[in-house]
């Protein structure tokens, strides 16, 4: 049985680990994601206002906006089929904080959730099939709707909203 290696880079737990790091709230798509809208798949470049993305949580969503920004920021990661059946269907870089939805044995092994989890994706860091590619130079886009949903984008499911994830894991005061 092999050691718990979740969060750790090279098998070691590292002085500052991604956790720790402030480029690890930076989100987005790359620029060479596809993601799935209702004409097909479509590089996420290639999105305008108006188009019709394809979402889990309520059917199809219009973009309100788009934006891009070219930043060097911590990158994950995650090799083909590593987290199911062609999840991803390609070998996908994402920045460290880019929330990934969950929705199998780990979601409740390793996040105590019951049946699915949006977690960052360094936190789902295993060293072998997810793993830590340090900083990166990155086109990241951004994109906007009418409220935050979970986009199908490279065969993951991801939040379209970083931001929104972000403030709703916060700890609320009393």
């Amino acid at each position: 049985m092999k050691p718990k290696t979740v969060g750790r880079i090279g098998g070691k737990n590292p002085k500052g680990t991604l956790n720790e790091s402030p480029t690890s709230e930076v989100s987005g798509l790359q620029s060479d994601s596809y993601i799935l809208t209702l004409d097909g798949e479509k590089p996420v470049p290639e999105l305008s206002v108006g188009d019709r993305v394809i979402t889990r949580d309520s059917g199809v969503a219009r973009v309100t906006s788009v934006r891009s920004r070219k930043i060097t920021t911590r990158a994950v990661r995650i090799q083909a089929g590593s987290l199911g059946h062609t999840r991803p269907e390609r070998d996908v870089l994402l920045p460290a904080g880019q929330p990934v939805l969950i929705r199998d044995w780990r979601a409740s092994a390793m996040f105590s959730s019951v049946g699915a989890a949006m977690i960052e994706a360094h936190r789902l860091i295993d060293g072998e099939f997810i793993t830590d590619e340090g900083e990166q130079d990155m086109t990241l886009y951004e994109l906007d709707f009418d409220r935050p949903h979970i986009l199908y984008v490279d065969g993951l499911e991801v939040a379209s909203d970083a931001a929104a994830h972000h403030a709703a894991q916060a700890p609320q005061a009393a």
